[in-house]
């Protein structure tokens, strides 16, 4: 990727951001690589625990007397003018700094989304980390950025954007893509002497693990063995539909089942795997959004949580001569995959920051639209009085299996995920079914309104966009 234009205009400006959530671990990773990045500066930091927010600020290499506990809007205003970052546990309080964008990291749906519209209302630029905010509220915040003249943009350094502008590059030269993803957060490490996978701490039993290494002619007969034999281990983190859904909104690619495929896959299979079902693939349909789960033995290479395009491809003998360089191709030549084996979190979220308030660039989309929806079914009878409590590394809601629907498989008034989370159930829910925003005894009033009012909102944009377009 060509970065020059970030610094080829107003070469001597500095962007200063704000920082929600700043304690977490995509933060820390955020203010670590400002330190060495020109130009770059934070200004407000928000979280619950400031004191451990500033000891990790010290560790990082932060000046002890440049840190500045604030309490109320005064004291963050004159941290801003003698120079001072200020730290703030109320989200209330960052709009009393001096900055130009947002970063929200809350993860927090109801807190998040009060933080960026509070930003993108004061004509301040937001940049999302938290995918739960921008599943349920993004399409209203992108109607307040384009109402303000502003910028709200996913963050470089997350899957999401990252797969957002892979995407974007394949379109710009014109590749036909067949299907876009990501691989799951962990590898699946096979260990042939003994049999066993490991997942990040976990090892369990893969028997005839061994034996499955190579595809063979059935793809999905393989992929259905491979699954049997990691059953032990869990499919399907909330995280991962969650951010497949704001890729969805962003791009147009849409699953091709609510609970995706997750074969599990080495790195040469991609193209053999993403391929129509006519064609020995999984797909029922092309333009598919999906995650696989990277499998690979010990001393390789991770995926490292990166992303990736299949695309058909054109002239044999152009796509022969890349493969002979490394290019993963499908066995049969008719496709190619094509990926980033990195996502490197708030390390590359700079260009996001920099990109957004320089040259008012998102690193996104620019017209989302709601082509998926992230919603929930119930894993057993949820009774009404259920609290569905988000929790968890991955913000799982209790009883509840994500599930990412394509526009034309959404019913009406289903709720989505992020929406639900934290709420009580006002009546009986039976297993199997979808949370419907009428099952829900208590949702955020001001989040319930961004989504409905941003469903109706993109909605009617794309009925006019394609009245306008008809021949």
């Amino acid at each position: 990727m060509n970065l020059r234009h970030l610094f080829a205009e107003d070469s001597d400006r500095t962007v200063r951001y704000a920082l929600s959530g700043a304690g977490g671990g995509f933060a820390r990773t955020l203010l670590s690589q400002t330190l060495r990045v020109d130009r770059l500066v934070p200004a407000v930091l928000c979280d619950r625990e400031v004191a451990r927010l500033k000891d990790m600020l010290i560790e990082l290499g932060y000046e002890r007397d440049t840190l500045r506990v604030c309490e109320d809007e005064d004291e963050v205003a004159a941290a801003g003018r003698e120079g001072a970052l200020a730290l703030v546990a109320d989200g209330a309080l960052l709009g009393a700094g001096e900055w130009d964008i947002l970063v929200e990291a809350t993860g927090s749906p109801a807190h998040g989304y009060a933080m960026a519209r509070a930003a993108l209302t004061s004509k301040r630029h937001v940049a999302l980390v938290s995918k739960e905010v921008d599943s349920v509220a993004g399409l209203k915040l992108a109607d307040l950025a384009e109402e303000n003249g502003v910028v709200c943009t996913t963050a470089d350094g997350d899957q999401p954007a990252n797969l957002i502008g892979l995407i974007t590059w394949a379109r710009l030269l014109g590749l036909d893509i067949v299907a876009v993803g990501k691989s799951s957060e962990y590898d699946l490490v096979l260990d042939p002497a003994a049999e066993t996978v490991t997942q990040l701490d976990t090892t369990v039993p893969a028997p005839g693990l061994n034996g499955l290494l190579e595809l063979g002619e059935d793809v999905p007969a393989t992929l259905a063995a491979r699954a049997e034999a990691v059953s032990a281990l869990p499919v399907g983190a909330t995280a991962d539909y969650c951010e497949m859904a704001v890729v969805a909104t962003q791009t147009g690619f849409r699953p091709d089942t609510e609970l995706l495929h997750y074969p599990v896959a080495r790195i040469a299979e991609l193209a053999d795997i993403y391929a129509p079902r006519e064609d020995g693939g999984v797909l029922e349909r092309t333009g598919a959004v999906d995650v696989f789960r990277a499998l690979r033995l010990p001393g390789e290479a991770s995926f490292a949580g990166g992303v990736f395009v299949v695309v058909r491809t054109t002239d044999p003998e152009t796509w022969e001569i890349l493969r002979g360089k490394g290019h993963v191709l499908s066995r049969d030549g008719r496709y190619a995959a094509i990926y980033l084996p990195y996502h490197l979190m708030g390390v590359e979220t700079p260009v996001s920051l920099l990109s957004a308030v320089l040259h008012h660039r998102p690193s996104g989309g620019t017209d989302p639209r709601a082509h998926a929806v992230l919603a929930g079914r119930a894993r057993r009878e949820l009774p009404a009085g259920t609290v569905l409590d988000m929790g968890g590394h991955h913000h799982d809601v209790t009883g509840v299996q994500a599930v990412l629907l394509r526009d034309e498989e959404v019913p009406a008034g289903v709720a989505p995920l992020y929406l639900a989370a934290g709420t009580t159930l006002a009546r009986d829910v039976p297993a199997g079914e979808l949370i419907g925003i009428a099952d829900l005894a208590d949702p955020e009033p001001d989040l319930l309104t961004a989504w409905t009012e941003g469903l109706a909102s993109r909605s009617a944009h794309a009925a006019t966009t394609a009245t306008v377009t008809l021949p």
